[in-house]
């Protein structure tokens, strides 16, 4: 992985789009090995897990159905406001599916714990969880997670479906935000 290789404003290069990639097609490897035969249903968390689910099925060559939930505790500002809910829910069923979160980062792990028990309440065959990056040093809640890209410092990441404040979702590349 190439680190801080670029300088673009306050923004820091940290993982260029060829590592990105070589992480997602790892992981698709990874999915494939586990839900070839299961027609998964695979759920992306918007909007920043949206980049990562879009790779992520153009990789995979088994039959799969996709859906998506919003879920915020957030805000606008960089830091969790510890407070989850839920946006906008699913349109697909869960009940006797196997069931794979996607998502961009888990970071404090209190949105995706606290989405991982919503979706265990509705009675699916199987529920795993898939993050593109780990960022451990936030962590303040138990969270397992299945399918781990890469794990990442305790910095504020932009691009690829991250944010800030609504900004750099567009960036192919993952880069630090300093200041």
């Amino acid at each position: 992985m190439q680190i801080m290789m670029e300088t673009k404003n306050n923004l820091h290069l940290y993982i260029p789009r060829d590592t990105i990639t070589a992480t997602v097609s790892r992981l698709a490897g990874e999915i494939t090995a586990d839900y070839r035969d299961k027609n998964p249903l695979l759920v992306g968390v918007l909007k920043g897990g949206i980049v990562f689910l879009a790779d992520l099925i153009r990789c995979l060559d088994f039959p799969l159905e996709i859906d998506c939930i919003k879920v915020s505790s957030y805000g606008a500002g960089q830091q969790s406001s510890g407070t989850v809910s839920v946006v906008q829910g699913l349109n697909s069923e869960v009940s006797g599916r196997h069931v794979l979160v996607v998502e961009d980062i888990a970071d404090t792990g209190i949105t995706l714990s606290f989405l991982m028990t919503y979706l265990q309440e509705k009675s699916p065959a199987s529920l795993r969880l898939c993050v593109l990056l780990d960022k451990p040093a936030q962590r303040r809640c138990d969270l397992h997670i299945d399918y781990i890209g890469l794990t990442v410092p305790d910095k504020f990441l932009v691009g690829y479906g991250l944010d800030c404040s609504e900004k750099y979702r567009n960036l192919p590349d993952i880069w630090v935000m300093e200041g």
